[in-house]
């Protein structure tokens, strides 16, 4: 087994895994059962969609002419669902928040920083 595929085999477990333990707390909320068949045919299909997802993502990144994948791009990719597509609305606008304020911060950290170099300058200036 070469190398992609057992990287392959790595993320297909993950995934199986992650599907087995929402469907033990689903299970448990509504007080079924489900068969070690269905989890395995969720995780598949939940792979498979993830390479078409991926697939898809590098499409639209292709045909903007960038290397990069953007939010955009996934924005794109859930317009088919609404409520998908309304929820990374949701999710993209957060995280536009959180940047804004991440580079406000930073804005008035350089300013401070930038106003006590000037006054160690003023203050050596007046030393000597």
């Amino acid at each position: 087994m070469d190398e992609k595929e057992a990287h392959t085999q790595r993320l297909k477990a993950a995934v199986h895994y992650t599907v087995s333990k929402i469907c033990q707390s689903t299970v448990a909320e509504c007080e079924k059962q489900i068969s070690k068949q269905a989890v395995a045919a969720i995780a598949e299909t939940t792979f498979r969609q993830c390479e078409i997802f991926a697939k898809d993502l590098e499409a639209f990144a292709r045909h903007a002419k960038r290397q990069t994948i953007t939010v955009d791009d996934v924005k794109l990719l859930a317009r088919r669902s609404t409520a998908l597509s309304s929820h990374m609305q949701q999710k993209s606008e957060e995280l536009a928040m959180n940047n804004q304020e991440l580079k406000e911060k930073r804005k008035k950290n350089a300013a401070k920083r930038k106003s006590k170099e000037m006054e160690g300058n003023e203050a050596e200036e007046t030393e000597s």
